[in-house]
């Protein structure tokens, strides 16, 4: 049976004594019948078409809407001309989850992790970490584990859909996989990957899925922004020895539970938030939506 609990994760750990990805790795060949080397190769396929999707953006693609585009573009020429605030490895990270959001609504090849809508938040992470620190594929791959591990942890106990519990369910659950991953790929424990994971959820718990015209483009490939720079904050105070009081599991099912409070009208209806709001309406309306 899959994970129901990262404690579980953390519990096979400690009784095989693996590391969190293998743990994560050996459920997935029981789950589907596969060996060890399948299932290596599966994710060494996800991690190549994360990479491969970063390198497709074109600069010069619009969405049919119109809306966005060149977002991506506009970030790689400020960060070349000027002093980004955050610094140049950040100002990237914030470039690339641009580029996949707007790869997604321009039709392009892209990995949903978990969603489509939150495509940008794991590969602005790992990819450009991966590029930036030239680390190792094999590293990466694991990273790739830990972050499944987590996303399936989150799909029992809450949710993965706008739909169903709002953008805290999509771009929140994608940043606190990619927390949990790259705290990992700097060497973090198993303890500090579930507190990454946690502090990165708990930033963004509550946030709501307001879909202008009903399109994955505003604000959602900007919110890839604020999933990526939150994983890795949250990451950082992690490794940092900066602990969640409250238990990753814990805020899991409080996600769920803030989830199923929310207003239907803030769960990709497009009938609140900025959805709603007078240029949103305008929008909508200058599309026929």
């Amino acid at each position: 049976m899959a994970y129901q609990a990262v404690d579980e994760i953390m519990a096979r750990c400690e009784k095989d004594s693996v590391e969190f990805w293998k743990a994560v790795q050996l459920e997935d060949c029981e789950e589907n019948g596969i060996s060890e080397e399948e299932s290596w190769n599966q994710m060494t396929h996800m991690w190549n078409s994360m990479k491969e999707s970063v390198a497709a953006y074109d600069p010069e693609a619009i969405s049919r809407s119109g809306l966005v585009g060149r977002e991506g573009k506009l970030m790689d020429v400020y960060r070349e001309q000027e002093k980004p605030l955050c610094g140049d490895f950040v100002s990237k990270v914030i470039a690339n989850a641009l580029k996949m959001g707007c790869n997604n609504a321009c039709m392009k090849r892209i990995v949903a992790a978990p969603t489509a809508g939150a495509c940008g938040v794991m590969p602005a992470v790992l990819v450009t970490y991966y590029k930036e620190y030239e680390a190792s594929e094999e590293t990466m791959i694991q990273a790739m584990y830990v972050a499944a591990g987590i996303g399936q942890v989150i799909a029992s106990r809450a949710s993965l859909a706008g739909a169903s519990g709002g953008c805290q369910a999509e771009i929140g659950s994608a940043s606190g996989m990619a927390a949990a991953a790259i705290c990992s790929v700097r060497g973090g424990s198993k303890e500090q990957m579930g507190h990454a994971c946690a502090m990165a959820l708990k930033n963004l718990m509550g946030l709501v899925c307001d879909p202008v015209a009903g399109l994955v483009e505003v604000p959602c490939v900007k919110r890839n922004v604020g999933g990526a720079v939150n994983a890795l904050a949250a990451a950082d105070m992690a490794l940092a020895g900066i602990a969640s009081h409250i238990p990753v599991d814990q805020v899991i099912d409080a996600m769920g539970e803030v989830g199923m409070k929310m207003d239907v009208s803030l769960r990709e209806t497009s009938m609140g938030g900025v959805a709603t709001s007078p240029k949103g309406l305008e929008i909508a309306e200058r599309l026929g939506m």
